[in-house]
């Protein structure tokens, strides 16, 4: 059993991250974690917090001489623009008297329903902790889960698909689909591919009228929004289990990516597409290659009964519009209960690319949990070596039980 923990707000001292219950001996390279905490900062279309912010995770604890150590690790990263915010955000001294009661909700935001759940009387207790911000220290625990997937040639990539309706001539997420990619495909070099590009799109002209859209967006003090697509490949058969509702595999994974801030829809595969199809088009036939049982597509997005396949694990997800918008939509003042225009707070124009990381990362980590809890170990020797004789076993015991 692996979790996780964050806390901090937006503008306080830091964000940390406490993770929990992966196996000693486990090699961590600090640097790891800072790569991908550089790569959520990344995209055409981001705000003024990320020239402030130059995110970087320090390790406190659970880790010596770059290994772990079975106990929980703890991560902190500073926020550099506490300095503006220690007056606003002290912990300890009192409020001071001239410091504005914010009592206009931005619609689409945590806001209005965050005063009114915790009986808040300012918005500033609502904006801080529902802010995308947070992310950045789910990106720093999930790098370790990243780490351990590595272990066992498991790899994880993504790209975008589209920003404000703006989809490729040619989708690539097709040919997902078709299962008709190198076999040596891999979900790393998909990411490298598309970190090279300002949206983290697979190709130019698609990065061009992007942009071009992006700009119209700022021009009218407007957001965007877009769909994402995360892969992991080189998951084994096996991974969860349809005997119970909150142990499938998919079922998990919509959970982990549905929770990440401005997502609105999660699929699995061909997902919603699959609903207009005939079901010989919907499922993928089973096939002999190579000696091995497979699929002949990957229509499925790897994942059958709530178990893997040993396909790629294709996840498509939708991002709304950011709801802070420079040319602010209809709200109401709850000082006094009237309509007013919505407050500007600090933000992305458009923050796709960075979804598409951060959804990287919390796949890693619900694939994780999944592999150790099935292959579990206290060391990261001893999970090798329940993992390869899974996998030695594998096929001879399917012969077995089916040789009448």
């Amino acid at each position: 059993m692996i979790r996780f923990l964050t806390a901090g707000e937006s503008h306080g001292k830091s964000l940390t991250a406490i993770v929990e219950g992966f196996p000693s001996n486990l090699k961590i390279e600090n640097e790891a974690i800072n790569y991908q905490l550089r790569r959520r900062q990344m995209g055409y279309g981001r705000g003024g917090r990320m020239k402030i912010e130059s995110d970087s995770a320090e390790i406190i604890s659970g880790i010596r001489f770059k290994k772990t150590l079975g106990s929980p690790i703890s991560l902190i990263i500073k926020n550099n623009d506490w300095e503006n915010w220690t007056d606003a955000m002290s912990p300890e001294s009192q409020r001071p008297k001239d410091l504005e009661y914010i009592s206009v909700p931005r619609p689409g935001h945590a806001d209005l329903v965050g005063v009114t759940k915790y009986n808040f009387d300012d918005i500033r207790n609502s904006i801080e902790r529902s802010s995308a911000r947070e992310t950045a220290a789910r990106v720093a625990a999930c790098s370790i889960a990243r780490i351990f997937l590595k272990e066992f040639d498991i790899s994880i990539g993504s790209y975008v698909e589209s920003i404000g309706g703006i989809y490729p001539e040619k989708n690539f997420t097709e040919k997902l689909f078709d299962n008709k990619l190198n076999r040596n495909f891999s979900g790393t070099v998909l990411s490298d591919k598309a970190d090279k590009s300002l949206v983290r799109v697979l190709d130019k002209t698609h990065e061009l009228k992007i942009i071009n859209k992006i700009k119209q967006a700022k021009k009218k003090g407007d957001t965007l929004g877009g769909n994402i697509v995360v892969v992991a490949t080189g998951v084994p058969v096996g991974l969860g289990s349809f005997v119970h509702y909150d142990k499938k595999l998919d079922a998990a994974i919509a959970n982990s990516i549905m929770s990440i801030n401005a997502v609105k829809g999660v699929e699995i595969g061909t997902g919603l597409q699959s609903a207009d199809a005939f079901g010989s088009k919907s499922h993928d036939e089973i096939i002999i290659r190579n000696g091995m049982l497979t699929r002949k597509t990957n229509r499925a997005g790897g994942i059958e009964g709530g178990i893997s396949t040993g396909l790629p694990i294709i996840v498509r997800a939708a991002m709304k519009p950011i709801a802070t918008l420079m040319s602010p939509i209809q709200t109401v003042d709850l000082n006094g209960m009237k309509s007013i225009k919505a407050r500007r707070e600090r933000s992305d124009f458009v923050a796709v690319p960075a979804c598409a990381v951060i959804a990287e990362s919390m796949l890693a980590w619900t694939l994780a949990e999944f592999f150790i809890q099935k292959f579990g170990g206290d060391s990261i020797e001893e999970t090798k070596d329940n993992f390869k004789n899974y996998i030695r076993k594998l096929n001879i015991r399917l012969k077995k039980n089916f040789s009448k």
